[in-house]
């Protein structure tokens, strides 16, 4: 996932795309416990997607704001 594609989505869809980063987050780690995980390197991806569209909305909210970052 792109930081310039996040750009291009509504602060709603960027909502969504964070409850369903965690959610997976949830997941991995939860497969990691009971040694079930297929792929380890997904957690960090997760982890850093969840980042990037922490700030994207971020940068949306100061925006708004009149605010430059």
């Amino acid at each position: 996932m792109r930081a310039a594609d996040l750009r291009h989505k509504s602060a709603d869809e960027l909502e969504g795309e964070l409850v369903r980063l965690k959610k997976e987050s949830f997941n991995l780690r939860f497969q990691q416990a009971s040694g079930s995980l297929n792929n380890p390197a997904r957690v960090r991806e997760v982890r850093r997607d969840a980042a990037r569209v922490k700030t994207v909305l971020r940068e949306k909210a100061a925006e708004a704001e009149g605010k430059e970052i």
